[in-house]
């Protein structure tokens, strides 16, 4: 009887997972063609004629504008990975120190009145002022080398990461609460064991937010603050007039970002594997 039980319920999962397979496929498929329609019509607007390509170049111009910045230093005086690697390391270093600052913050804040109410006034003042506004500072105290292009990137993350870590653990299940208590667990081990596992679907929803934010906010520091990097790569196509480098600079930015978001996800995934699949 045991076995026909351990059969049934094997067979259940297996069910599960191809059927959890069969929806991921779906979807990719959908998204697949999704993009594959979007580049066709971009692609046609242009050779038309209902674009001009002194705005506007087509993906097929885009594309080959990648391919050669590879190879090729002009007009910028950089290969494209090396923008990349430029971009890439100020953004992570930024992001991580944005989320190594600003969740235990948001976590504390959220659960401890003390906290909350010693620093939130502060936070309060300095979250409504954008991130581009303290770039003229950044660069009269560091310059403009990594540092300053990481700090840059820190004030454009920081905000969100403690924004949605604060809610998360501030929605924390009043029930579990009093369980916890109702256990014998004290207000520390109330807010390790109950208060963090709850806020951490909020905490990474705002690493993904604060990711996004860091590769907009980068654009615009490299363009005022850097001999590097994308945004530099993109303000070179701007000043030397060349459409198809400015796009280029805008995609590989795109598709960094989505694979930024990709990471958190895979990151998201392994530390709530305790989290119901939907």
């Amino acid at each position: 009887m045991e076995k026909d039980y351990a059969k049934i319920r094997a067979e259940a999962k297996l069910a599960e997972t191809r059927s959890r397979h069969r929806e991921a496929m779906r979807y990719l498929t959908i998204s697949i063609v999704v993009i594959a329609a979007v580049l066709l019509a971009w692609q046609l607007a242009v050779q038309l004629g209902l674009v001009s390509t002194r705005f506007f170049d087509s993906p097929v111009g885009v594309v080959k504008t990648i391919i050669t910045k590879i190879t090729d230093k002009k007009p910028d005086g950089g290969l494209l990975l090396q923008h990349i690697w430029a971009s890439a390391k100020v953004v992570w270093l930024g992001f991580l120190l944005a989320a190594v600052i600003g969740v235990p913050l948001g976590l504390f804040m959220g659960w401890f009145r003390l906290c909350d109410r010693i620093i939130r006034p502060l936070f309060e003042i300095i979250r409504p002022i954008p991130s581009l506004a303290w770039i003229p500072i950044v660069l009269l105290f560091l310059g403009i080398g990594v540092k300053a292009r990481a700090v840059i990137i820190f004030t454009g993350c920081f905000v969100a990461t403690v924004l949605n870590t604060y809610t998360g653990v501030r929605s924390t299940d009043q029930t579990l609460i009093n369980v916890a208590k109702t256990c014998g667990a004290g207000n520390f081990k109330t807010f390790c064991k109950v208060g963090i596992p709850s806020a951490m679907p909020m905490i990474f929803a705002g690493l993904k937010t604060s990711m996004g934010s860091a590769w907009g906010t980068i654009v615009a520091a490299e363009m005022l603050a850097s001999s590097n990097g994308l945004g530099y790569m993109i303000q070179m196509g701007r000043s030397f007039g060349k459409v198809s480098l400015i796009m280029a600079g805008i995609i590989v930015i795109g598709i960094l970002g989505f694979i930024s978001s990709g990471l958190i996800d895979l990151a998201e995934g392994i530390v709530l594997k305790w989290r119901p699949k939907k």
